[in-house]
């Protein structure tokens, strides 16, 4: 991702986006770490997260590595193009966030320890960017599913910016929206990290604690 750290820092227009395609881009069939089917079928009970917190080679590794993860896939969300391709996304005309999707069993993690990885696995403060990578695509983001995963989301900025505020950081920047289409990435990007253990990752915390379980939820 290195290579992609100076890219447009502000988002197209509807009329401004690339045009995209009607059918998704060939992606994996199975997860590299767990060899589960990527796309499902999924067990009852799961529940869904998707997060962006930059380059997401990174970010996907936070949370498959979590105990109760079931599967992690990478892809694009939030943005105008359907089914873009990563070289489409690469040039900040096609509105989407690099993101990780997760499915969680919340008999074993809730979301708000999956919130508290996404607060302290990154810099929420930095806008268009994460570290040395810089873009529209590397944006600060959670795309909830019900009220209770936005409530909570909410919740946990509050409480994250006030640790911020108080270890000297700046005001929080991440965007907090109702989940749209997710648009799996290519075969390469999914489980990066466990393909190629040298490569490169862009992301690193504050060093500040994100309380969790606000709210009695």
């Amino acid at each position: 991702m290195l290579f992609d750290r100076f890219r447009p820092a502000t988002l197209p227009s509807a009329e401004q986006a690339l045009p995209g395609r009607p059918d998704p881009i060939p992606t994996a069939e199975t997860h590299f770490v767990n060899g589960r089917p990527l796309k499902g079928p999924f067990p009852e009970g799961l529940e869904v997260a998707l997060f962006g917190m930059g380059c997401f080679w990174g970010v996907e590794r936070i949370f498959w590595q979590l105990d109760g993860v079931w599967m992690t896939a990478v892809g694009y969300a939030a943005g105008v193009t359907p089914n873009p391709t990563y070289k489409e996304v690469c040039t900040g005309q096609t509105g989407h966030n690099e993101v990780v999707l997760v499915h969680y069993d919340p008999a074993k993690i809730g979301y708000d320890e999956l919130l508290r990885h996404f607060w302290e696995g990154h810099d929420p403060t930095q806008g268009m960017r994460q570290g040395n990578d810089r873009g529209t695509q590397y944006r600060s983001g959670i795309y909830t599913f019900t009220p209770a995963q936005a409530a909570e989301a909410a919740d946990t900025k509050a409480a994250y910016q006030k640790g911020l505020t108080g270890a000297g950081h700046g005001t929080i920047t991440t965007e907090i929206l109702p989940a749209g289409p997710f648009f799996y990435a290519e075969d390469y990007h999914q489980q990066y990290l466990a393909k190629n253990p040298d490569g490169y990752c862009g992301i690193g915390g504050t060093g500040v604690t994100c309380p969790i379980g606000l709210g009695g939820r």
